[in-house]
Formats: structure tokens, C-alpha cells, sequence
């Protein structure tokens, strides 16, 4: 058996479970490995976290950690250290594994040497619970999980209230949205939600809405930002529904100045959620 001194992590350190697991056919890695398909994640409700910064705000929100792997020759940092001293009190089964299985397991460049299989909440709109003032993000049919995790990253950097992944091609915590989120679709509001649904609930909330189109004769510089507001975008290459359209929305446009005629929707959505903080901050301040 080996044994992990938590306080001092160092590759000669040893894991009190088992025997590290050397083959990266072992069952619960082979396990672990399926939860790279969405279906797999939709049947067992699972999904893997890599990283100590991700698996960190994952238990910051009360996530349930059914289980880890920990490399301890990666797991050198002190943020890993200390995202292990939590598992030691969250987690299930806590196996060692060599370098080379945790190649298979992890995702991306930045090795931590640490990686869970956790059970993500599964919310509903209904379950918001919104400030007085609620600035709110719809992200409608995007299919690239990379889109939505730079928005979820904006998000919770311009302090917004919630965000719904309406009609959503991706699967809100797929291992790579929540990777390169940074753990942030944990520490942001978050939910899947069909597009009849958002609107229906900001319908009955009184929550403007404010809709990014290519077209729109307004610019987002020109419309009022402050209170209750959802601004909602569309993927690049198909844009927004017809739902999102009438004398209920208010369409703005971002000035295009060269040959591109729209930009990436994380890029649109962080120029338009600090459009929104500013205007918020000079509300507040010229109050006081």
C-alpha cells in the first residue's frame, strides 16, 4: 500500500486506498474515461472536474465528489495540495495513478495532478434566486463548449446574476467547459433551459430584455443597461431565433469597422456585460 502525507505532497508520498494504478485500462479509469460522452454524463449524472482551481470552486458550491485520481508527481501545487485535504473529507474512493494514466484522464496542458468524477447540481430556472437588480445572460443554440465557458468566465467577472444556456448544443458541464472556465460554472448561476422557457420566466418577472443582433439600428451604447435586464446572443453563424424578436426586445448592435461582420458571442458577451457594470457603477455612484 502507499501512503499520501497531505501537509508534505511529495512523488514518494503514498495514498491510503490502494496501489497506484499503473494501466490505464484499470475499470475505474476506463470508467472515468466514458464520462467524455455527454450521453454517458447524461445516464449517470456525473462528469469529471481536472484541476485543483476548478475542483476547488466546485466544493466551494457544494458540489458532491463521488471519487478522485491524484497524480502525485503533478500534485505539487499548493493549490492541489489543498484541494486534496478537502477531498479528504468530501470525496469517495481516492485512487494514486502514475504519470502516464494521468495523461489519459486529464484535459489540456496544465497538468495538477489531481482530477474528480463529481455529480454536478442539476438546477431549473424556478430555482434562481435573483438581487434587486438582476443583470442576466442568454446564450441561445451555441454548440461550441469553448464559446460558453468564455462566457461563463465574463460573466462571473462582470458580476453578473445568472446565465441560461437556452436551447443549448453543448452539455452545460462538459469536462472542457468546465476546464477552461476555471471552475467559474460553478461559482456563476447557471442553467439549461429550452428558449420558450427564458422567456416565458423573464416574461413573468418584468425583466427587460436587450438582444445582440448584427442588424439592429441601435447602437449598445446608446440603450440603458440598468435594472432588471437579460441581454441575450446567439451563436455566430446562426444568430438569435425569431423569438427574440418584436416590440418586447430592444436589438442593439456592436459597431463592426473592418470585413467581419459579427464577432465570436464570448467576445460580444464581455463588451456588453461591462457596457452594463459601467453604466451600473455610474448609476450607483451618482446616487451617493
Amino acid at each position: 500500500m502507499v501512503r499520501l502525507n497531505i501537509g508534505r505532497l511529495t512523488p514518494h508520498d503514498e495514498i491510503v486506498h490502494e496501489l497506484t494504478i499503473s494501466s490505464p485500462q484499470n475499470p475505474r479509469v476506463k470508467e472515468a474515461l466514458r464520462l467524455r460522452e455527454r450521453r454517458h454524463r447524461e445516464a449517470t449524472g456525473q462528469t469529471l472536474i481536472d484541476g485543483a482551481r476548478e475542483l476547488l470552486r466546485a466544493l466551494d458550491a457544494g458540489v458532491a465528489i463521488d471519487g478522485a485520481f491524484v497524480c502525485a508527481e503533478q500534485c505539487t501545487s499548493e493549490e492541489c495540495r489543498r484541494a486534496l485535504d478537502r477531498l479528504a473529507g468530501a470525496a469517495g474512493r481516492i485512487s494514486p495513478v502514475t504519470s502516464a494514466v494521468f495523461e489519459k484522464l486529464a484535459f489540456g496542458e496544465r497538468a495538477d495532478g489531481i482530477l474528480a468524477i463529481a455529480r454536478p447540481p442539476r438546477r431549473k430556472i424556478s430555482d434562481f434566486v435573483l438581487p434587486p437588480d438582476p443583470l442576466i445572460a442568454v446564450v441561445e443554440g451555441d454548440e461550441k463548449p469553448g464559446n460558453l465557458r468564455a462566457v461563463l468566465r465574463s460573466a462571473d467577472a462582470a458580476g453578473v446574476s445568472a446565465v441560461i444556456a437556452a436551447d443549448s448544443r453543448t452539455n452545460l458541464y462538459n469536462p472542457n467547459t468546465i476546464r477552461a472556465s476555471l471552475g467559474t460554472v460553478f461559482t456563476v448561476s447557471v442553467v439549461e433551459a429550452s428558449t420558450n422557457a427564458t422567456k416565458a420566466w423573464l416574461e413573468e418577472r418584468g425583466i427587460r430584455v436587450v438582444a445582440a443582433r448584427v442588424d439592429a439600428d441601435r447602437l449598445y451604447t446608446g440603450v440603458d443597461l440598468i435594472g432588471p435586464l437579460a441581454i441575450v446572443l446567439g451563436s455566430e453563424t446562426a444568430g438569435l431565433t425569431p423569438a427574440w424578436s418584436g416590440p418586447d426586445v430592444l436589438a442593439v448592435r456592436i459597431p463592426m469597422l473592418g470585413a467581419a461582420d459579427s464577432l465570436n458571442v464570448s467576445a460580444s458577451a464581455a463588451i456588453l456585460f461591462y457596457e452594463a457594470l459601467s453604466q451600473r457603477t455610474l448609476s450607483q455612484h451618482s446616487i451617493g
